[in-house]
């Protein structure tokens, strides 16, 4: 299989923060000419995004594209809901995540890959408690004191 370069637009480092990712889906983004544009800038936002399902298809509200410049009227509204590219039996099973196990969509980063085309990586994710995330941290502070040790040492 060939592995296909990808080149990272908009990452949600809050999101592995804040949720346990349990599943990861890729999908594709319908995006109009002026906001590919945008986005192959590097003016994407997907901090405060979350996706929805709704009528089974599925959607990203809270993702802020900002208008390009030379867009003038063919511009549209930076925080629009997105429509996500995903196969029909990925959704029913995400709506069966979402309905019953009471997991939430979450975007974790955004690229385009090779070919031109932007993605966007969802997680299927279940919130964090917040002794669980000072627990990560604690375990990184550890991890990060045993290798400074391990440097002294050596």
């Amino acid at each position: 299989m060939v592995k296909r370069e990808k080149r990272m637009v908009a990452n949600n480092k809050k999101a592995r923060h804040d949720y346990f990712i349990e599943e990861v889906y890729e999908a594709g983004i319908v995006l109009t000419g002026t906001e590919i544009k945008s986005v192959r800038q590097g003016k994407v936002s997907i901090k405060e995004s979350f996706a929805k399902i709704e009528k089974n298809e599925m959607f990203i509200y809270g993702m802020n594209i900002s208008p390009y410049e030379q867009g003038n009227r063919y511009n549209v509204d930076p925080l629009r809901p997105r429509k996500l590219l995903l196969h029909k039996q990925e959704i029913r099973k995400l709506i069966g995540y979402t309905t019953t196990k009471g997991l939430t969509l979450v975007p974790l980063n955004m690229y385009i890959n090779t070919d031109g085309r932007a993605k966007v990586e969802i997680a299927v994710a279940r919130g964090k408690k917040n002794y669980d995330k000072r627990e990560d941290i604690a375990r990184r502070d550890a991890a990060r004191k045993m290798d400074h040790a391990m440097k002294q040492r050596y």
